[in-house]
Order: structure tokens, then C-alpha cells, then sequence
């Protein structure tokens, strides 16, 4: 028996039918995008090792890349049509790696450990919420309002954790400073807690990137450029603390103008 194809050519799982369109994903392994997200486990497994060996500039800086390298594959797929099963699983175990164990085991690395229990366990909020959120966005993936988020998004997370833990090692604060150990832990359990809400975060997934735009929002492109390059960490932890937020106060924006029945 022939198993059907769709009209690219591409074969589907044994036993299920393509449907109108031929949308179902591939079962190939195609290697552009998974070079990306071997980058972007890489860079994850990399923040690790730098924390291990006391290097956490390295390791946020490796966790930004992750994000920025996790970003790129999804779409190198879509616009190369190699979307596949095996692209999609294998994307989800290194968001695991670099979004949910390496945030956690960096801060806990680099101020947790110092808290005893306490530390651990908040550390372990972060990894299990990013897991969960991970598991709930892969069965939601098909059902949920696309341009919202559902929960903060494991890489927003990683990238406040790591823009917290840049921050405060590039400007040398010391960890029994303003009770930075004890902030640290508040970030691990906000985000862990925070990525597995029901709270609406803004996808951005309906931008459309091939539409005309004005010469002024070109203009605060390069601006925003230019502010990042200014200070990378204060820059770049104060937006993911912004994103962070921006969820409850959508969210309770929306509570107050739902009309009452």
C-alpha cells in the first residue's frame, strides 16, 4: 500500500490522511533548520558549563543567543517548506535544555545555592513551570488564539533570568547586596509560575515583516539598535521585565472593561 502523499511530494504518518492543503508535517529530518536548533541546544548546554565554572556573564550571554538562535529556526523552516515532526520534538527538548534546566541550574549556580532548600526548590519552580508550559504549548499548539501566548513564553522567561544575572555580574553588584539572593529567588519563582498562568502575553505572530512600514519606523529600528548597544544587560533586562509584565496588566485591563452580566 502507497502511503499517501501530498501534492509537494512530502509523505505523511502511516495510517493518517493529509488534509485539504497537504498542511500535515513532514517525517523527514532536514538539516537547515536543525542546524539552528543545534546551535541554540549548544548555547544552552554552553551557559551551563560557563556556570559551573564560575563564568555567568557567559552564560546569559549564551542563553540570549539560545533565544535569539530559537527564534530563527522555526522560520527557516516555514520559509524553506522543511517543517517536520522530527523538527518540531527535537525543537522542544532543546527549548528544555536552554530555556528551562540552563536559566535554572545558572541562577541557582550563581546566588541559590547559598539559601539552602530554599534555593533549590525555587530553582526547581523555574525548570518544572518551563517544562509544563512546554508540554501545554505542544497539545494547545493547534487550538489556542495565535496571537497570544498563554503564559509567559519559556524564552521570555530564560531571557529575564539571564538579563538579571547579567546585569548584576556586569556591574559587580555583590550577592549579600539589596538582598540579591533573595531577588534572585522572587525572579525563579515568578517566572516559573508565570509561564504555566493562564495570563495573555502579545505573540507578535501577527506582525506581518513583508509589509510596507513608514521611514519613521525604520528610524526607531535603528534607534532601538543604538539603546541596546548603549548597555546591553540594563537594556535588555528592563524589556523582558516589561514583556514580564505586560501580561497581567493586559490581563487585568481586560478584567476591568469585561462588562459585567
Amino acid at each position: 500500500m502507497v502511503e499517501p502523499r501530498d501534492p509537494h511530494g512530502q509523505d505523511y504518518l502511516p495510517g493518517m490522511m493529509p488534509p485539504r492543503g497537504g498542511s500535515l508535517r513532514r517525517r523527514g529530518i532536514y538539516l537547515l533548520p536543525n542546524l539552528f536548533t543545534t546551535a541554540a541546544l549548544f548555547a544552552g548546554f554552553y551557559a551551563i558549563v560557563q556556570a559551573m565554572n564560575g563564568r555567568f556573564g557567559e552564560s546569559a550571554i549564551a542563553i540570549f543567543i539560545a533565544g535569539l538562535l530559537d527564534g530563527l529556526d522555526g522560520r527557516v523552516a516555514r520559509l524553506t517548506r522543511t517543517q517536520s515532526e522530527f523538527g518540531a520534538e527535537y525543537d522542544s527538548l532543546s527549548d528544555m535544555v536552554s530555556f528551562g534546566a540552563a536559566p535554572a541550574l545558572v541562577l541557582y549556580e550563581w546566588a541559590l545555592k547559598d539559601l539552602g532548600r530554599f534555593g533549590w526548590i525555587a530553582a526547581f519552580v523555574y525548570c518544572a513551570g518551563a517544562a509544563l508550559r512546554l508540554a501545554r504549548f505542544n497539545i494547545m499548539i493547534d487550538v489556542v488564539d495565535k496571537r497570544y501566548f498563554q503564559g509567559l513564553p519559556s524564552p521570555a522567561a530564560a531571557a529575564l533570568v539571564a538579563g538579571f544575572v547579567w546585569l548584576a555580574h556586569d556591574n559587580k553588584i555583590p550577592l549579600d547586596a539589596y538582598g540579591l539572593q533573595w531577588v534572585a529567588a522572587f525572579v525563579a519563582l515568578y517566572g516559573g509560575l508565570t509561564m504555566v498562568s493562564n495570563v495573555p502575553f502579545y505573540s507578535f505572530k501577527d506582525v506581518n515583516f513583508r509589509k510596507s512600514v513608514p521611514f519613521w519606523a525604520m528610524l526607531l529600528i535603528v534607534l532601538g539598535f543604538v539603546l541596546v548597544s548603549s548597555d546591553p544587560p540594563i537594556v535588555l533586562f528592563l524589556l523582558f521585565c516589561a514583556y514580564g509584565l505586560s501580561g497581567y496588566v493586559m490581563w487585568a485591563l481586560g478584567k476591568r472593561t469585561r462588562p459585567r452580566p
